[in-house]
């Protein structure tokens, strides 16, 4: 008997507070408010491919020339992090157990087998413990930490579900004369 009357005070006490709650936010909330936010929302939700961000995966072929285990490699011109060819990935995927960032630095690099300059896009591949081979630290293009979108010598584990640093891919998202 105890019992039942605990129950039936916790359901009275649940259906008066969500009584209350909805009555207080439909005081303060419109049907256009509701209905403006849920539009904004899908449209930000729709548009969200097309960010340069969930585009940096799509890889276009590009004729490749050298050791992509050594840091001397056209890629990683502006790269400072361990590659991620000598962890069990490639250039351009990261290695299984991590996932990319999709936060991500950017640097041009010249490709010596057309000679044209290649945007890259350089992602941490975050999730596991530091992979210690193949440590680069090439600068070129780098700027100061106070251009933060620019710096190489930032962990970017940002975004994921575990922000332990892995290794690092370079990918292409354009050329110069697409840009131009």
């Amino acid at each position: 008997m105890k019992i039942d009357r605990i129950i039936d005070r916790t359901y009275y006490w649940i259906d008066d507070n969500a009584r209350r709650t909805s009555l207080a936010l439909a005081r303060k909330l419109s049907r256009r408010n509701f209905l403006s936010r849920l539009g904004m929302f899908i449209a930000g939700a729709a548009s969200f491919p097309l960010l340069p961000v969930a585009r940096s995966f799509a890889q276009d072929s590009v004729l490749e020339v050298g050791d992509p285990q050594s840091c001397d490699y056209w890629r990683y011109c502006a790269m400072s992090g361990t590659l991620c060819t000598c962890c069990g990935g490639t250039y351009s995927s990261c290695p299984p157990g991590s996932e990319a960032s999709p936060i991500t630095w950017v640097g041009t690099c010249t490709n010596p087998v057309d000679g044209r300059a290649y945007l890259m896009s350089y992602n941490d591949c975050c999730g596991k413990a530091v992979c210690s081979r193949c440590g680069c630290h090439n600068t070129e293009g780098d700027k100061p930490v106070y251009f933060n979108s620019n710096s190489s010598t930032v962990l970017w584990c940002f975004g994921t579900e575990n922000t332990s640093y892995h290794c690092t891919v370079s990918l292409v998202l354009g050329t110069q004369d697409e840009t131009e």
